[in-house]
């Protein structure tokens, strides 16, 4: 027996941490009762759904790596309507996988898109600290006074930020790595020293790069790209 979201992750509908959020929502099944305890358990040979849909534990293991282009969201739905990060897959792709981690609408750069839930644990927890590199076109005054404050972290409604690595690469234009995964971060970390960020683009995350990758395009990843991801989550 294994707890539900577990489940849920390891037939890669989502990330265990979504997964919470469908079983709270009252959109899972086992043998045709709702379940929405966090602590429910089940095990493989009981009919587990999602919407309805049973689940299947042996499907084959993807990863994608895409860059995101502005105006999508990196949901599997959105129920404003809004366009998916799914959808730049082409409609003939009819496996079923879900990002790791986010992107905002108006932000572009490298996701990952799995059916791995066990490698989206790893790579979303807070405990691996995973670094993801930014480039950021910032309005408003950016001195090296306001860098060194995010470089130290700085205070935010959700608590202080981790250090952040920062370089400059022209009057506006930045480099930053962070290693935690707040909501729109990078946006709001320089919000707090008085800037905007008029253009963000992500581009690198645990040791992938975009590798020549057009806005709109994916590919999949290679095998040794994949064992080093796994590595991420190994004990030391």
């Amino acid at each position: 027996m294994e707890r539900l979201q577990k489940l849920i992750a390891q037939a890669g509908i989502c990330s265990r941490r979504e997964a919470e959020k469908i079983i709270l929502a009252g959109r899972v099944t086992v043998d045709g009762k709702i379940i929405r305890e966090l602590g429910a358990k089940a095990d493989t040979n009981q009919k587990i759904c999602v919407d309805g849909k049973p689940l299947t534990f042996d499907a084959e293991k993807i990863y994608l790596l895409l860059n995101k282009p502005r105006g999508y969201v990196s949901t599997v739905k959105d129920e404003r309507g809004r366009k998916t990060v799914l959808e730049l897959l082409g409609e003939n792709f009819n496996e079923r996988v879900y990002p790791v981690g986010r992107l905002d609408l108006n932000s572009e750069g490298l996701i990952l898109l799995t059916n791995d839930g066990d490698l989206t644990n790893a790579l979303i927890h807070p405990r691996f600290e995973v670094k993801k590199t930014y480039r950021a076109k910032i309005s408003g005054v950016l001195t090296e006074e306001k860098l060194d404050k995010l470089r130290a972290g700085v205070e935010l409604d959700d608590g202080l930020t981790a250090p952040a690595e920062i370089y400059r690469l022209d009057t506006d234009l930045v480099e930053i790595t962070i290693h935690e995964g707040r909501n729109r971060q990078v946006r709001r970390m320089f919000a707090a020293i008085g800037c905007d960020v008029k253009r963000l683009r992500r581009i690198k995350f645990a040791g992938l790069t975009l590798d020549g990758l057009k806005a709109g395009e994916f590919r999949e990843l290679r095998a040794e790209e994949v064992a080093k991801l796994y590595k991420i989550g190994e004990p030391d």
